[in-house]
C-alpha cells in the first residue's frame, strides 16, 4: 500500500503545479511524465529506487491530466462570466454575515446544468438564511486568476465566482431549510446556544474550538495566539477530530464496532457542521478510515491514510492545494506520522529514565514528540504564510493542550444540556469558562516574553531557517544524532541574525519602506535610531496592522517615535488601533480635519493624550533628520485635507501628500517653498486626480513610489499618471508589482 503514498505525492505535485504555474502544454508535459514512468519501470531490475520514482512519475501525469480536465470541463462557465453582468437567481447556502460594504453570503448559482459556489456581495445588510434566494443583476469576477491571499483562499474553499450587486434585488424567502443545509442550521443553533450561555470573554474562543468561527476572536487574542504558537487551538482541526473520537471510544466501553457505527455519522456531522475545511475534512477521512479498520479489525497504517485522504481530496477540487489549512494539516499529520515514533522513542530510551519510566513523564515525553515532529514539518509553511516563528510553541502547547480536551468536552455538553435547561448549561459554561481564560492567559503570558516569536520580515531570519533545515538535513543524512551540538549552533545563528536584523537600520541615515498593504498606505521612516510611521492602511485593517507590527518588532522597534495619520480614511487609518495594542508610541499626529468616523476618539480613548492634533505646520528635528508637516487648509473631510509630510536627512528628501489632489497641491505650492525630492509617494494612489504636473516641476522628484493594490476595483494608478511619471522621467515603484519598497541611503 506504500505505492499509494508515492502515487499521492506525484498526483500533489501535479496539482500544485497547475494551481501556481498552470500553462497551456499541461498535457505535454502529462505524456512526457507517463513516457518517463514508463522507462523507470523498464529499468526497475537494475535501479532500486526506479519502481518509486515510476509511480511518482504515474501521479504527475494522471494528476495533470486531472488538473486539464478539471480546468476545461469545471471551471469553464465560470471563466466565462469573468467581467459580464447578468440578471441571475442565486439560492443562498448559508447565514449572510455583515460586511462594511453591506453584506456577503455563499450561494449557489446553476449554470448549464452545474451549481457554482459564488460568494455574493450585496449593498445593503440583509438577513438570509439557507434556501433563500436572490434574483437580480450582479456583475461576475473569475476567482482562479492572480495568486493574492484572497484568492487562493477563494480557490481552496471551491468559490470560483465573486459576484457584486448591481442596482435593485428581489429577494425570496424559504421558510423550510432544505436537507443539504441542515449542517448551517445546526451551527447556527449551536452559536446561539454558545452565546447564550457563555461569559462575553470567552464565548468567542468556545465557538471557535467547537465550530472554528473566530468572528468573535480579539485582535489581541488572536495576536497572542500566534505568536505563542497555539493559532490552530482555535482552528477547527485534526486535534478536534480526535478529541471527538477520543470520547465516543470511552462512551462506547472501547467496543470497536459499536465505535465504528456510531462514531463515523458523529465525526461525519461535526465536520458537515465545521463547514468541511480542508483541515477538518482531512482529519474526518482519516479517522473513518480508523474506524473502519476497528469495524473490519485491519491493521491502520497512517501513511496510507494520509495519502488516501490527499487523494480524494485533490479529486473533489485539486485548487484546494492552493489551501494554508490544507498545507499545515497534511505537513503536521506527515510529520507526527514520520517523525513523531522516533523522537518519542529517543525521549524514553531506557538509558535516559531508566527501565521503569513513570506515566507521567511518559505521557510528557508522547506530547513532546508530537509537538516537535509536528513543528519541524510545519514551520517553513507558518513563515512563509504568517511571516512569524513562534519560539515558545512547544511550551505553550505543553501548558494548554491537555485542557484544550477538558474545555472541547465541556462546550459539548453545555450545548447538549441547553436544550433542555438554559439556566444549566450557563452554571457549567461558567465552569468551563475558567479553563478558558486560564488558556487565554498561558497564551498572553508565553506572548509576552521578550523574543517569543521572531519575524521572516528580516532577511537575516528567513536565512537562520534556512540555515537550520540544513543542518539538519546533514545530521539525517550523517545518520548522527548530537543533540546539544545541533542545539548550539542553532541557538548561536540565531542569536547572530537577531543581532544584524536589529542593527541594519540603525546604520543608515535615510531608510524608507512602503509596506505592502494592498490598496492603501503604511510607510516606515528612519533615521538613526528614530522610526516614524505615516499611515497604516490597507485592504484589511488586522492585515496592516499585522505586516507593520512585525515588521517594527523584526528591527528589535517596539516603541515608535511618532505616528503620522494623513487623514482619517480606512485606506489609511485602518489598521492603526490594532496596530497600537502591539506596538507602543510617543505621539500620533491626526489631522484637524472633520472626522465622520471617529477614529481620532478611538486612539485619544487607547493612548490618552499622545494624540495631537495638527491644525497648523509644525517642524520636528531629531538627530541628523527632519520632519515636516503641513496642516490641511481645510476643516472639511475628504482627500484634500490630508496632512502632507516632508522627511529631510542631509543626503534625502522624501514628499508624502496623503490623498490630495492637484487642489490640495497647488495650495500647498502656495504656501510653502518646497525642496527638490528624491522621492515622492504618488498621492491618492496614482489617481488620475492627483500628482499634477505642477507639483512634479515644483519638487522634480527622481523616484516615484505608488501604493496601491492588484487588481483594485479603483483603477489606480492611472494610466495618465504613469505616462505624466514617464515622461517627467521619474523612476517608477508600485507595491502592487514589486510588493514592500525599501529604499536606503
Amino acid at each position: 500500500m506504500r505505492k499509494l503514498m508515492w502515487f499521492s505525492i506525484g498526483f500533489l505535485a501535479a496539482c500544485a503545479f497547475g494551481t501556481y504555474c498552470y500553462i497551456n502544454g499541461l498535457m505535454i508535459i502529462a505524456a512526457v511524465c507517463m513516457v518517463a514512468a514508463v522507462i523507470l519501470a523498464v529499468a526497475a531490475r537494475r535501479l532500486g529506487f526506479a519502481r518509486m520514482a515510476a509511480v511518482v512519475c504515474v501521479g504527475l501525469s494522471l494528476g495533470l491530466c486531472w488538473f486539464w480536465v478539471y480546468d476545461a470541463v469545471f471551471l469553464k462557465q465560470a471563466r466565462h462570466m469573468d467581467g459580464r453582468t447578468e440578471e441571475v437567481t442565486f439560492i443562498v447556502r448559508d447565514y449572510s454575515y455583515e460586511t462594511p460594504y453591506g453584506s456577503a453570503v455563499d450561494a449557489t448559482l446553476m449554470m448549464d446544468g452545474h451549481p457554482y459556489k459564488t460568494r455574493v456581495y450585496l449593498d445593503q445588510v440583509q438577513r438570509l438564511k439557507p434556501g433563500d434566494r436572490i434574483i437580480g443583476d450582479f456583475s461576475f469576477r473569475y476567482t482562479t486568476t492572480g495568486g493574492s491571499q484572497e484568492v487562493l483562499y477563494h480557490r481552496s474553499e471551491g468559490i470560483f465566482l465573486l459576484a457584486y450587486q448591481e442596482g435593485q434585488c428581489v429577494y425570496e424567502r424559504f421558510w423550510s431549510t432544505p436537507l443539504a443545509d441542515y449542517p448551517a442550521l445546526w451551527r447556527d443553533k449551536l452559536t446561539r446556544t454558545i452565546e447564550a450561555a457563555f461569559p462575553k470573554d470567552t464565548a468567542g474562543f468556545a465557538k471557535a474550538l467547537l465550530m472554528g468561527d473566530r468572528s468573535d476572536i480579539s485582535y489581541e487574542t488572536s495576536t497572542d495566539f500566534k505568536v505563542s504558537g497555539i493559532s490552530h487551538i482555535i482552528a477547527v482541526s485534526g486535534l478536534h477530530v480526535s478529541i471527538l473520537f477520543g470520547l465516543i471510544y470511552f462512551l462506547t466501553g472501547k467496543r470497536r464496532v459499536l465505535t465504528a457505527l456510531l462514531g463515523i455519522p458523529i465525526v461525519l456531522m461535526f465536520a458537515a457542521v465545521a463547514g468541511f475545511t480542508p483541515s477538518i475534512t482531512r482529519a474526518t477521512i482519516m479517522q473513518i478510515l480508523i474506524m473502519l479498520a476497528l469495524l473490519v479489525g485491519k491493521e491502520y497504517d497512517p501513511p496510507t491514510s494520509l495519502s488516501f485522504a490527499a487523494l480524494v481530496m485533490l479529486l473533489v477540487n485539486p485548487l484546494v492545494v492552493s489551501s494554508i489549512s490544507f498545507q499545515l494539516s497534511f505537513a503536521c499529520m506527515a510529520g507526527i506520522v514520520f517523525l513523531g515514533e522516533p523522537i518519542r522513542a529517543w525521549l524514553l530510551d531506557e538509558s535516559r529514565f531508566g527501565r521503569y519510566t513513570s506515566r507521567i513523564i511518559k505521557s510528557l515525553c508522547v506530547s513532546v514528540s508530537v509537538s516537535v515532529s509536528a513543528t519541524v514539518f510545519t514551520m517553513p509553511l507558518v513563515a512563509l504564510h504568517f511571516g512569524t516563528v513562534s519560539l515558545v510553541s512547544i511550551v505553550t502547547n505543553l501548558l494548554t493542550l491537555w485542557v484544550v480536551t477538558y474545555i472541547f468536552y465541556g462546550i459539548i455538553l453545555v450545548c447538549l444540556i441547553g436544550i433542555f435547561s438554559a439556566g444549566a448549561a450557563s452554571i457549567l459554561a461558567w465552569i468551563v469558562s475558567w479553563l478558558i481564560r486560564y488558556v487565554l492567559g498561558a497564551a498572553d503570558v508565553m506572548a509576552s516574553f521578550p523574543l517569543a516569536a521572531v519575524y521572516t520580515k528580516s532577511v537575516y531570519i528567513v536565512a537562520w531557517l534556512v540555515f537550520c533545515y540544513v543542518l539538519l538535513g546533514i545530521f539525517i543524512v550523517l545518520k548522527k544524532k548530537p543533540v546539544v551540538l545541533f542545539g548550539c549552533l542553532v541557538t548561536i545563528g540565531l542569536c547572530v541574525s537577531i543581532s544584524l536584523s536589529w542593527l541594519e537600520p540603525m546604520i543608515w541615515e535615510c531608510r524608507m519602506m512602503m509596506l505592502d498593504v494592498g490598496q492603501g498606505q503604511c510607510i516606515l521612516l528612519q533615521s538613526g535610531g528614530r522610526t516614524f510611521l505615516v499611515d497604516c492602511g490597507g485592504d484589511y485593517g488586522e492585515d496592516s496592522a499585522d505586516l507593520a507590527a512585525e515588521t517594527l518588532l523584526s528591527q528589535g522597534i517596539s516603541r515608535l517615535d511618532g505616528v503620522i495619520l494623513t487623514h482619517y480614511d480606512a485606506d489609511h487609518s485602518g489598521g492603526l488601533e490594532y496596530l497600537l495594542t502591539r506596538i507602543d508610541t510617543e505621539l500620533v499626529l491626526v489631522p484637524d480635519i472633520e472626522d465622520e468616523h471617529g477614529v481620532a476618539d478611538r486612539l485619544r480613548e487607547q493612548v490618552g493624550e499622545a494624540v495631537v492634533v495638527v491644525s497648523k505646520d509644525m517642524t520636528a528635528s531629531c538627530d541628523s533628520a527632519q520632519l515636516q508637516l503641513y496642516a490641511p487648509f481645510s476643516y472639511e473631510s475628504g482627500n484634500e485635507g490630508s496632512i502632507c509630510v516632508l522627511f529631510q536627512t542631509e543626503n534625502c528628501d522624501i514628499l508624502i501628500t496623503g490623498d490630495r489632489g492637484a487642489v490640495g497641491e497647488r495650495l500647498l505650492l502656495r504656501g510653502q517653498e518646497l525642496p527638490q525630492v528624491d522621492i515622492l509617494v504618488v498621492g491618492h494612489h496614482g489617481s488620475k486626480h492627483s500628482t499634477s504636473q505642477e507639483l512634479l516641476d515644483a519638487v522634480q522628484p527622481t523616484y516615484a513610489f505608488i501604493s496601491v493594490g492588484e487588481g483594485n476595483r479603483y483603477g489606480h494608478p492611472a494610466d495618465v499618471i504613469l505616462q505624466r511619471l514617464l515622461e517627467f522621467g521619474c523612476i517608477i515603484f508600485r507595491t502592487d508589482d514589486n510588493g514592500t519598497i525599501i529604499f536606503r541611503r
